[in-house]
């Protein structure tokens, strides 16, 4: 997969190998987990093996996260983007919109810029009709940054046991907020 994308401080690339330490150091966080079952990573080949699904992603599907780098430090700091999904929802698949970052970096608004950025990339190069979300009903800052980004809350849903609640936009949704 070659998507990049820039942003005024970001670069959103294709996920690499050489990211693994970057991932472990996400995924190893237990509050970075909260909302996500609680179950932080505790080695480097489990970033390694979340890679690979990423990348395996990219070939099945022609798209999936993409990591985001820091324009100014090049760090990583985290990943964004979409992937199609086919498991949260059973039975429908979607073109999901995610993220997730460093704890680090929250509050700064990356996730709200890298999600914009991504919403714009679904709509304008693959040229998707809709793109959807999900974020456990607790997560504050999750939603936040989705209603931010345009998305509108149409449902709630349970997830392993979790109320999440549902997200949409349309392309001609995004269109009109441009």
């Amino acid at each position: 997969m070659n998507a990049y994308i820039e942003t005024p401080r970001l670069i959103l690339r294709a996920v690499k190998a050489e990211d693994a330490p970057g991932f472990f150091e996400l995924d190893s966080d237990p509050e970075v987990h909260k909302y996500l079952g609680n179950h932080p990573v505790k080695h480097l080949k489990e970033s390694e093996e979340m890679i690979k699904d990423i990348q395996k992603q990219y070939e099945e599907n022609g798209i999936g996260r993409l990591a985001i780098i820091d324009k100014a430090s090049r760090e990583f700091v985290g990943w964004s983007g979409l992937r199609y999904e086919t498991i949260v929802r059973a039975g429908f698949p979607y073109y999901d919109l995610g993220y997730r970052l460093k704890k680090k970096f929250w509050g700064q608004g990356i996730a709200t810029e890298a999600g914009i950025a991504s919403l714009q990339y679904g709509f304008q190069q693959r040229q998707f009709e809709e793109i959807y979300a999900a974020a456990d009903l607790d997560n504050i800052g999750s939603n936040k940054v989705l209603q931010k980004v345009g998305m509108q809350l149409i449902d709630q849903f349970e997830y392993c046991q979790v109320p999440h609640n549902w997200y949409k936009i349309t392309k001609a949704e995004w269109q009109r907020m441009k």
